[in-house]
């Protein structure tokens, strides 16, 4: 996510964390850096300004709280007011049905922002929590807009409306009204065009006007840079958008122009796209995303996509056998197929609390993602007795199992030696003796930064 912008902030609070003193030329060095990474993310100059000046006034006029470091305190202050560039608060939307009318969300944006897909990945986030939705479509400009939300509508298996031939969105609209109250929300995805034109101005009005929704989102794209304020106020002062969702925020995306045009026009980020899965949408929390910008974790956000991805019951499971080291090669693949459902490894490393500022080889989670893809083939080339009980797997086997998978034996030995310290590891964790040794040299949970495992 944001990923160069990331990588600068990383390496400005590495200069802190490994100073023995915090003086004012490390305080103005460390502001100049945080000032150009802004920058060179397509953060607003005066803004960027704005930021790194408050940081350093902070920095050099604050004394630590009594039994923290100055390192901390000057990090924690660099947090605080990256923070309050985003919101600090989050923008959170909330469902509330009135007299019997649903929900409405009206998604606005010009073309190539990802409105369209936008509207389904809303679609399946709401849907998820148990409400009931429906999705129209009034983009009667693009010939391929209605085609494409009616295909996102089946794969989140939600009704659609909407109408192929169609050239007057405000026809959809009424012709379709009377359905609208049979559903807890309601979300349409409108035209866009190259510029926010008097045509679209009037367009969106007449909607606007008809449909009365009650969140009327400007989707903006992530790599658009400066030009994001000036879309964010037109667009603003045609409808008056009650918040903003982000969209193409992963990889290299700057984002720090869309980002600052929010805070130009005080519209709340309300979700973040950060990949072109349906699953790829998350509830905007300036503190959670500021964290990973850091690279200090985001647990919160890491367990609310785990909970979605592992059934409670199975998770009970597996932290029963965990606990027993009775982990079997099934139940390894079981929790792979669990992993890709939260996401791309490089996602979850930068959500686990300290992992985000780790020097790691470049490229080191993609190689351990073609791994598990390998290893995935091998399982698929084992009969059922063979992954309850891998120690019965010798040579032979060995050798039928890469054939029968196109993979090297190598591969497999790696597979098998992985999977042996991971057991023993597991048979650790449900050693109480053994853990309360590790917590005499580590602390309490048994590893550095008191982090605790399933069962301790």
């Amino acid at each position: 996510m944001l990923e160069k912008l990331s990588n600068s902030l990383k390496d400005s609070l590495r200069k802190i964390l490994k100073a023995s003193l915090i003086d004012k030329k490390l305080v103005e060095e460390l502001t100049s850096d945080i000032k150009k990474a802004l920058i060179s993310g397509d953060v607003n100059i005066s803004l960027a300004d704005q930021i790194s000046e408050t940081i350093k006034e902070r920095a050099l006029k604050e004394k630590p709280p009594k039994g923290l470091p100055a390192r901390e305190h000057t990090i924690n202050i660099v947090y605080d007011e990256l923070t309050k560039f985003l919101g600090s608060d989050p923008g959170k939307i909330e469902i509330k049905k009135e007299k019997g009318q649903p929900f409405k969300i009206l998604l606005v944006g010009l073309f190539g922002s990802g409105k369209t897909t936008t509207t389904g990945k809303l679609a399946k986030y709401y849907k998820k929590q148990g409400y009931k939705v429906a999705l129209i479509q009034t983009d009667t400009w693009r010939p391929a807009a209605y085609e494409q939300l009616k295909q996102l509508a089946s794969q989140v298996n939600v009704p659609f409306f909407g109408e192929k031939d169609e050239k007057d969105p405000i026809k959809i609209l009424e012709k379709y009204k009377s359905e609208f109250e049979k559903f807890d929300i309601i979300i349409c995805d409108s035209a866009g065009r190259d510029a926010l034109n008097q045509e679209l101005i009037e367009e969106i009005k007449k909607i606007n006007l008809l449909f009365n929704p009650n969140e009327k989102l400007l989707v903006l794209s992530g790599d658009i840079g400066q030009a994001a304020r000036d879309q964010a106020q037109k667009f603003h002062d045609t409808v008056k958008v009650s918040g903003v969702i982000l969209t193409k925020l992963e990889g290299t995306a700057k984002g720090g122009g869309a980002l600052s045009a929010c805070s130009a026009t005080d519209a709340k980020v309300k979700f973040i796209g950060i990949g072109e899965k349906l699953d790829n949408l998350e509830e905007f929390k300036p503190k959670n995303f500021v964290s990973r910008l850091l690279g200090m974790g985001d647990l919160e956000t890491l367990l609310k996509k785990a909970e979605t991805a592992i059934e409670k019951e199975d998770a009970e499971k597996m932290k029963k056998k965990i606990t027993t080291g009775s982990l079997s090669l099934q139940d390894l693949y079981e929790q792979m197929e669990a992993m890709k459902k939260i996401g791309p490894l490089t996602q979850i490393a930068n959500m686990i609390p300290g992992m985000g500022m780790a020097k790691l080889p470049k490229g080191i989670f993609e190689q351990q993602e073609g791994k598990m893809n390998n290893w995935k083939y091998l399982m698929d080339s084992m009969t059922q007795e063979e992954k309850d009980n891998p120690d019965i797997i010798n040579s032979s086997r060995i050798n039928r199992i890469a054939k029968g998978s196109g993979r090297d034996p190598s591969e497999l030995r790696e597979l098998l030696s992985q999977y042996k310290q991971m057991k023993k590891m597991m048979k650790m964790f449900g050693n109480k003796r053994k853990m309360k040794q590790l917590e005499k040299m580590f602390g309490k949970g048994g590893f550095p930064g008191g982090m605790n495992f399933p069962g301790m």
